[in-house]
């Protein structure tokens, strides 16, 4: 056959249709072998080459064959599988990649949220596995504080007046940040809210629940999954919220210095009569 020819298998039932050249990407495979009719274990059956493998993981091979590349669905878990249909068809270069699981596996980012409302106050500290995660948010949250300004002058009496002045939350750590809204006492004894606002949101909020809620669903927007809650205390409702986001991994290439192999046929030595 050649490169350009097509040819059809049936891999397990699942019919795949594709170039010869495909197939025989790596001539020392098996498969190389299975088209030059020189492994008796493939059989001809109706037009097509019947592989008595399984056929969805054949797929993935299809692939890496069609790419030179290894990009698996994040959540594909049948590795040891995948490296025994590699190893049966003799494709060294796609085990090798199948030997970096570690590299392929999607790496989950991870937040907690700590939530405690006391009174009036409520109080969010929010821990990041992922630094760029915790940027986003400090990124999106402001928190307002009433501030005391000029008091305005009507008829006849002196009316006080506030202002909001807005100020990012707080960044103990890379990982994690801490914030507050509600009322609360100022340096002079004074009742002082705190608003809080999230982006794309443009409402300020004093209400704790509000802002845990607005919070939630930003981070849901996201593609955060919510996995866990836990209330710790009661009393000072202190709840925990849990959430994690699988990132897909990139695609494993296969080592620029492998190339497909290439059968070099031995010269034949004449001799001279």
């Amino acid at each position: 056959m050649s490169g350009q020819e097509l040819v059809t298998l049936n891999v397990g039932g699942k019919i795949f249709t594709t170039r010869c050249s495909t197939i025989k990407q790596f001539p020392a495979s098996r498969l190389t072998r299975m088209l030059d009719g020189r492994d008796q274990e493939f059989k001809m059956v109706g037009g097509q080459i019947f592989v008595d493998r399984d056929g969805a993981l054949f797929s993935f091979i299809l692939d890496f064959l069609r790419t030179q590349q290894l990009l698996l669905p994040t959540d594909f878990s049948d590795y040891l599988r995948l490296q025994r249909e590699a190893l049966f068809y003799e494709l060294d270069p796609l085990v090798d990649l199948l030997n970096q699981e570690h590299l392929l596996q999607p790496k989950p980012a991870l937040v907690e949220v700590h939530f405690l409302s006391r009174n009036t106050q409520a109080f969010f500290r929010v821990f990041g596995s992922c630094s760029k995660t915790i940027e986003m948010l400090t990124g999106r949250i402001t928190v307002f504080t009433e501030q005391p300004s000029a008091p305005t002058w009507s008829r006849s009496s002196f009316l006080p007046q506030t202002t909001l002045l807005p100020l990012p939350p707080q960044r103990p750590s890379y990982h994690d940040l801490v914030f507050q809204c509600g009322s609360g006492s100022t340096t002079d004894n004074q009742t002082g809210l705190r608003y809080v606002s999230i982006k794309p949101d443009n409402r300020k909020l004093a209400n704790g629940t509000n802002v845990l809620g607005l919070l939630i669903d930003t981070l849901l927007m996201e593609g955060f999954h919510l996995v866990s809650t836990r209330t710790v205390s009661s009393e000072d409702k202190t709840e925990y919220y849990s959430f994690e986001r699988r990132k897909r991994p990139e695609a494993l290439a296969m080592n620029k210095t492998v190339k497909p192999e290439t059968t070099v046929m031995p010269e034949q030595s004449q001799k001279k009569k």
